[in-house]
């Protein structure tokens, strides 16, 4: 399962440059990240790994915007968001990036289709929102609500409404964290066609080492620094994946 090709030289899509995160938990100060470069360029996809307090988690939410660094800079597509104002930076998650989270956050009193329209309704050129649950194989299930669906289903969905809007880059934490690996693997199917057909730069963030077989690139993460990153040349289908 060869990877479609993802450039390694220019301008990367979304940089981070000596990103380092620190908190104050009462009178202790905590370090999240180190001094980090992170590069994801078009097409790529990234698997982040790393045990809790790794630091995984905060690289992903200061590169989507949700979160700011401490210290050092986020340049998507060179443009320098680190210094942006709040409204520069809605803009950047609107209309650049979605997000898929372990639990899925659906609204349980709209269909699939509906809660994937919210999406729709606000970005500039969305797919339609059955064309966005038919990627996700979900296109006989428009009408039923998260209640009537399984886990995985509804995580699909959550692919389906961050994908609806067609992101240059889709950053998922954790999505198969509250799945068995069966129901697991459909959903990084999901994943990775969204990546296929749309092109879509993803990066997850997982504590599930075999996740990484799939990706053109594993990153891993140890005490909120970049302990490797290495490129695979051959990929696994998530089908092939066990864990």
């Amino acid at each position: 399962m060869d990877p479609p090709a993802a450039s390694v030289t220019g301008q990367p899509l979304l940089a981070g440059r000596r990103l380092s995160k620190r908190y104050a938990m009462g009178d202790v100060p905590v370090v999240a990240l180190r001094e980090v470069d992170f590069d994801l360029y078009e097409r790529d996809f990234v698997v982040l790994l790393g045990p809790s307090g790794s630091g995984k988690s905060t690289l992903l939410n200061i590169l989507g915007g949700l979160d700011t660094p401490t210290e050092g800079t986020v340049t998507y597509r060179g443009q320098d968001l680190s210094n942006a104002d709040e409204a520069t930076l809605t803009r950047f998650r609107r209309d650049h990036v979605g997000f898929v989270f372990q639990f899925y956050n659906l609204i349980p009193s709209l269909t699939a289709r509906e809660n994937v329209a919210l999406v729709a309704d606000i970005a500039d050129s969305p797919m339609k929102p059955e064309e966005a649950l038919a990627i996700v194989g979900l296109e006989e299930r428009l009408d039923h609500f998260p209640s009537q669906l399984s886990g995985g289903q509804q995580q699909r969905i959550a692919i389906a409404r961050a994908v609806v809007k067609r992101p240059e880059i889709l950053l998922c934490d954790e999505p198969t964290g509250a799945l068995d690996a069966a129901t697991g693997r459909l959903v990084l199917e999901a994943i990775d066609r969204v990546h296929r057909e749309l092109g879509t730069a993803v990066a997850i963030v997982t504590h599930n080492a075999p996740i990484a077989e799939m990706a053109n690139r594993a990153v891993s993460l140890r005490d909120g620094s970049i302990a490797s990153d290495v490129r695979t040349l051959h990929r696994r289908a998530p089908a092939e994946i066990a864990w």
